[in-house]
């Protein structure tokens, strides 16, 4: 199954672009750090047996997620990276490093898009969290 362009829906969030030629589609729900996530994974069979992200979506619902510095700390802390992470402002509601985007989309409300396997390049990262919206 290959997933292009069109829009898609996720946890009352609109996901406005995707790139070309993602591979199949899971979604995961969980709890971490008293945020609620839900997670969906898109991937890819790069050889028989062996499966690659090409990107992740999460949506974040958590009352501690309160504006982008309460953000960025929960993000240090659950992706575990030291306190000298660097990430650059992404608009007016969002930081961005390396292979990834977050935006705080309203108090309580975060979706952050990874590329974990630099599949699809930061700048793919960038465009499909620009699009994320209520749906």
């Amino acid at each position: 199954m290959t997933i292009s362009g069109s829009e898609a829906l996720l946890d009352g969030l609109a996901i406005g672009h995707l790139p070309d030629r993602l591979g199949a589609a899971s979604d995961f729900e969980f709890e971490w750090g008293e945020v609620q996530f839900v997670q969906r994974v898109w991937e890819t069979e790069v050889d028989p047996g062996v499966w690659r992200v090409d990107l992740q979506v999460q949506v974040l619902r958590g009352a501690g997620l309160t504006d982008l510095d309460a953000l960025r700390d929960f993000l240090v802390e659950y992706h575990e990276r030291g306190d000298d992470w660097k990430a650059e402002p992404f608009g007016a509601d969002g930081l961005a490093s390396g292979r990834e985007v977050a935006r705080l989309l309203a108090p309580s409300l975060a979706v952050e898009v990874r590329d974990p396997f630099e599949r699809q390049g930061i700048d793919a990262v960038k465009t499909v969290a620009a699009a994320v919206r209520p749906a």
